[in-house]
């Protein structure tokens, strides 16, 4: 019999094994905790109430939001970003509160037209040179100019005006923590990071200004600490699950990535008392991986013709045509959809096997598809690589799993999701786009399909530079479609954050290259600081 002769993508090894990950503890968990932290979110809700003027709730929905305890107090923010945009009003030569309140309404769905800033305009219809002078309210602005929506003329004069101010003005700024606030701002506007990442970066710049509020500082530390435990418990479950089912040992070609599918989780549903839903996200994240690297590395395009067939039948009895590595996965992905489809139905009434099905095959079909242009020589147009690769980066499978295992299931929603709409179609695109960005190089070096990259190079001519230039355009427009598809017309009560979210952790896992194929830089650092390293407390 011919010996098949395989690739290797030579992949590093996952951030931690679960050897280290069971020696993981927390000191922050019990009750000791859990009554401090109401005393202290009793004292906030008291400072809500007691603050009156309009900048200064401004600040404190601001400051509590980014402390990342926001959650323990919606209903109170909701109340008085009401009262806000019933009132209308405007300091209108103040380009600080102007910003900010612009900034806080959008945040949270609020119709906030951007003609707000005409009086910071001059004649000529461009913002003030005067404001120059102004760095903090350079920041807001810069801030606010992110919840742009298409065609929105004078949030893109915004945007272009604070970002070449701020940039220029950056090495001139000798206040260290002003400085440090422009340069991170200026890395990742404020919209598009990952809200726990961005916790832990606020509470230390924070706590060191003047303006610092200590119960609020003493809140955002412990309730970040308890949120860790939670996270670190779930991680040694899930790394238990992965020994158990024996994929790590059976597959041995493909990445051990447990610790970087539960960031992807904690990115995408970061709320504690969604663990379930994380749980479900990790073993689906885990899952795609490992067909991921069948239909991109090991695979024959015979074997993988046979294993796209078998999921498009979704029958165990057919598994005798497939080799012992594929048998293994298909039986493995048939069991835990299974498993979550029972689960559903026990609890909602709802049977989603068939759509769980459908989804699964689509991204298959989508993977073969790229398989038979690899194997062929084929380079698609963009818009071709793009009508597939938005599904084959499995953005519609993980945001209908989001749906599926955060809220309540409903006919009507589920329905106009099939459709995929902005809500589906806009994260999956920025995910692909973003990882298309960061893992070009190396998947071209090894040998992969053409990225949106090389065949945007193909089709123009252009240079890799400007290919790339052309992606990140790409990226910005999609983001600011999901601003007006998702956060403002909140298609789907309660899911509209999830699906954000998925924008953001596509965004912070790819920013500064491939953090998933190589983990062990920014990926072990978000790791560490998420899951292992407490803040220190008093």
């Amino acid at each position: 019999m011919e010996e098949v002769i395989r690739r290797s993508a030579n992949y590093e090894a996952g951030v931690w094994d679960n050897d280290y990950i069971q020696s993981l503890a927390s000191p922050y968990t019990g009750e000791k905790y859990v009554r401090e932290a109401e005393k202290l979110k009793g004292l906030v809700r008291i400072l809500i109430h007691q603050t009156e003027q309009e900048l200064d709730q401004l600040h404190l929905i601001d400051n509590v939001t980014r402390l990342g305890v926001s959650g323990h107090f919606k209903d109170q923010i909701a109340k008085m970003l009401d009262k806000m945009y019933e009132a209308q009003e405007w300091l209108e030569e103040d380009l600080h509160f102007t910003s900010l309140k612009f900034r806080l309404l959008r945040q949270h769905g609020y119709h906030v037209p951007q003609e707000v800033f005409c009086s910071l305009m001059d004649e000529e219809g461009n913002f003030k040179v005067s404001l120059c002078e102004d760095v903090r309210g350079l920041v807001s602005l810069y801030e606010a100019s992110y919840l742009s929506m298409e065609g929105e003329n004078i949030m893109d004069l915004a945007k272009d005006f604070s970002l070449n101010h701020l940039a220029q003005t950056l090495e001139q700024i000798t206040e260290p923590r002003l400085k440090e606030q422009v340069r991170h701002a200026l890395e990742v506007p404020l919209h598009w990071r990952l809200h726990k990442l961005e916790a832990r970066w606020f509470i230390q710049a924070y706590e060191n200004t003047s303006e610092a509020n200590l119960t609020l500082v003493e809140l955002a530390k412990l309730d970040y600490n308890m949120v860790q435990a939670t996270y670190q418990q779930e991680l040694k479950l899930l790394s238990s699950w992965y020994k158990e089912t024996g994929l790590p040992e059976k597959l041995g070609f493909v990445r051990y990535r447990l610790a970087e599918c539960f960031l992807w989780a904690m990115g995408f549903i970061p709320e504690p008392h969604l663990g379930y839903s994380r749980e479900i996200m990790s073993k689906v994240a885990v899952m795609i991986t490992i067909i991921d690297d069948i239909y991109d590395v090991y695979g024959t395009l015979e074997e993988l013709q046979l294993f796209t067939h078998t999921i498009e039948r979704w029958d165990i009895n057919s598994l005798d045509s497939l080799p012992e590595y594929m048998k293994i996965c298909f039986l493995a992905l048939f069991n835990s959809v299974n498993e979550l489809a029972y689960h559903i139905l026990r609890e909602q009434g709802f049977n989603v096997i068939s759509n769980m099905r459908n989804l699964w095959a689509e991204l298959w079909r989508a993977y073969y598809l790229e398989a038979a242009w690899f194997n062929s020589g084929y380079v698609p147009t963009t818009d071709e690589y793009l009508n597939t690769a938005w599904i084959s980066i499995s953005g519609p499978l993980l945001l209908f799993y989001g749906y599926f295992t955060t809220n309540p299931i409903n006919k009507k929603e589920l329905k106009s999701l099939e459709q995929y709409p902005g809500i589906i179609r806009r994260p999956a695109t920025v995910l692909r786009l973003a990882d298309d960005l960061a893992t070009s190089s190396d998947e071209m070096k090894r040998g992969d399909v053409p990225k949106s990259i090389q065949c945007y190079m193909k089709e123009t001519g252009c240079s890799e530079e400007d290919a790339r230039k052309h992606i990140k355009q790409l990226i910005d427009t999609t983001l600011t479609r999901m601003n007006k598809e998702i956060l403002m017309e909140n298609p789907i009560k309660n899911f509209g954050q999830t699906a954000m979210n998925l924008g953001r952790i596509s965004l912070c896992m790819y920013q500064h290259g491939d953090h998933y194929g190589h983990p062990h830089s920014e990926t072990k650092k978000n790791l560490v600081s998420l899951v292992v390293q407490p803040i220190p407390m008093p």
